[in-house]
This record gives C-alpha cells, sequence and structure tokens, in this order.
C-alpha cells in the first residue's frame, strides 16, 4: 500500500484545527492543588467527590466549605450541622477503622494532625490514599481551611464568602474589646484529670480578644493537666467551663465550695457549650460572642 502524499498547507489547517480540541482537554484536567498544614503540596486530578472527615470539627468544616453532601464517612461525635449525624461512622478521632475506610473507596481523607493515630494515616498514604493534614492552630487557620477545602471540593463559591464572613466578624469582635480591662479567667476544658489550655490554644485566642487573661497561658503544654490547689492559689477572677454535653454545666459545681475565691464570691462562674468554642469552625463565633458577654458580666461586677 502506498502512503499518500499531503500538503504542508494542509497538514498546517488540521494542526489548527485540533489545537482548541487539546487545549481544552489540557484546561479540563488541570490538577487541583492545596498545601496542607504540613506544608505539604496536595493535588488530585479533580475535586473530590468522596471524602472522609476524621474528626467532628473537620466535619463541620466541610459542610461549611460547601462539600457536606460529598462526605461519606467521619467519626463518632460527628453532629453539626443536622445532617452530619447521618453519615456512616468509620471509628473515632483516636482509633480510625481502616477497613470501613477502605471500602468507602475515598478520593480524599482529611485528618487532624494532633487527634488522629499518625501511624494510621500514613498507612493511608501508603495505600494510595490521598491525605490531608489539618490543624487549626488560629482565626486565620480556620479561614484557610475553609478556602482550601473549598478548592478540594470544588465549592470555592461557598467556601469563599464563608471565610471572609468569619474574618470580617473576628477583626469586629477584636476591635469592639480592644480597650476592655482584663480578667484573670481559668478555662476548664476537662473534670478528671482536670485540665486547662495554653496560650497557643485557639480557646485562649479567643478569650484574648474579649480580654480575658488565661491565668494558665504561659504553660509550655497545650492542654496542661492541673490539681485544684494550682487554681486555688492563682484566685481566678472568672471560670468558665466546657462541660460532658451540650448542656451539661456539671462541672461549676465542684468550684462553688471555694467561696473565698474571687470567681465564687462574684459569681463569675460560666458554662459554654463545649461545640461552640472547642471546635474550630466557624461556630466559634458564636461562642467567642457568649464568652466576650460573660466577660463583660465579671467587669461589671468589680
Amino acid at each position: 500500500m502506498g502512503y499518500k502524499i499531503i500538503s504542508p498547507a494542509r497538514v498546517l489547517i488540521v494542526a489548527l484545527l485540533w489545537l482548541p480540541i487539546v487545549s481544552l482537554a489540557d484546561s479540563s484536567t488541570e490538577p487541583v492543588c492545596v498545601h496542607d498544614d504540613l506544608m505539604r503540596l496536595l493535588c488530585l486530578d479533580e475535586p473530590a467527590e468522596k471524602i472522609i472527615s476524621l474528626s467532628p470539627g473537620l466535619t463541620e468544616l466541610l459542610f461549611a466549605a460547601g462539600a457536606g453532601e460529598r462526605v461519606v464517612g467521619t467519626t463518632s461525635y460527628s453532629d453539626y450541622p443536622e445532617a452530619a449525624k447521618d453519615i456512616p461512622r468509620i471509628g473515632s478521632h483516636n482509633r480510625i477503622d481502616m477497613e470501613a475506610v477502605l471500602a468507602a473507596e475515598p478520593d480524599l481523607v482529611v485528618a487532624w494532625i494532633s487527634g488522629n493515630p499518625t501511624e494510621q494515616l500514613r498507612r493511608l498514604e501508603e495505600l494510595g490514599i490521598d491525605v490531608f493534614w489539618g490543624e487549626q492552630r488560629s482565626f486565620e487557620d480556620v479561614a484557610h481551611t475553609l478556602e482550601r477545602f473549598g478548592r478540594l471540593a470544588g465549592s470555592e463559591d461557598i467556601a469563599h464568602p464563608k471565610a471572609a464572613h468569619f474574618k470580617t466578624e473576628i477583626a469586629a469582635l477584636k476591635a469592639r474589646y480592644a480597650d476592655a480591662a482584663p480578667v484573670r479567667l481559668f478555662y476548664q476544658i476537662w473534670d478528671d484529670p482536670l485540665m486547662t489550655v495554653n496560650d497557643e490554644h485557639l480557646i485562649s485566642r479567643a478569650a484574648a480578644v474579649c480580654g480575658a487573661k488565661n491565668i494558665y497561658g504561659d504553660l509550655p503544654r497545650l492542654t496542661p493537666r492541673l490539681d485544684v490547689e494550682s487554681v486555688l492559689s492563682k484566685d481566678p477572677e472568672a471560670i468558665v467551663v466546657a462541660g460532658m454535653g451540650e448542656d451539661d454545666d456539671s462541672w461549676l459545681d465542684p468550684w462553688r465550695r471555694f467561696e473565698g475565691m474571687t470567681a465564687v464570691k462574684r459569681n463569675n462562674l460560666y458554662f459554654i457549650p463545649p461545640s461552640s468554642i472547642q471546635r474550630a469552625t466557624p461556630r466559634l463565633l458564636e461562642g467567642m460572642k457568649r464568652l466576650c458577654a460573660h466577660m463583660e458580666q465579671a467587669r461589671e461586677r468589680r
């Protein structure tokens, strides 16, 4: 069989006709890339359709970023928003059911650096699953994570306005309480053992916006363990507890017997629903507004 000779002009025309098609194909396969909080570049071939979240806070962030319908698995206590309660559980934050994760065939797993078991996350990566390692320690981290989740899920039109609103509201709270007199605060995150947070924790950063001074802010550990005698010796002006549930303020009861402590004498004993301030999500604004109102009341009772 002989070869058909094609003129150079015709070759050029055919090539030009193909260029737009090739260009469109290239643009449609452009990878979706972000840096996670270990500063590793994570790239997906396309926005994730099936996402597994490994903490309640990350689940909430995914919903806020417009990716809630793509979450196919999460951990226990992922209870907000209401739709999160119906997502299949694949373990707890500190013990992942690897078989359940693999059975879900996720495009992406979002993980909590300081809360999830590192060895299991590494194993998921070895098995070829893309993992976003996250840790929200500041207000900027919350907003940036919303933006990155929007990018990874293809829901940037929802995520970016949410992030911008969060930043605007935080700035407004900072401006409102910029000149507020300090209130010496003890914030309790657990009862047995008794535990608090240092100034690196997001809770303490939130309290600082309200003009509160964390009496244990300078301790080196993020969530230090304490004894009651230590708290009594520091004589906080206000005590805020989280509790075991959204309506359980029973952790305040043991403090009431210390009638000589300033916080007790002035009745500056406060409860804040834990999910509204202990999760690094946009709902942090709700918890901060409550906390700021409590600190204002403590100032009025001087």
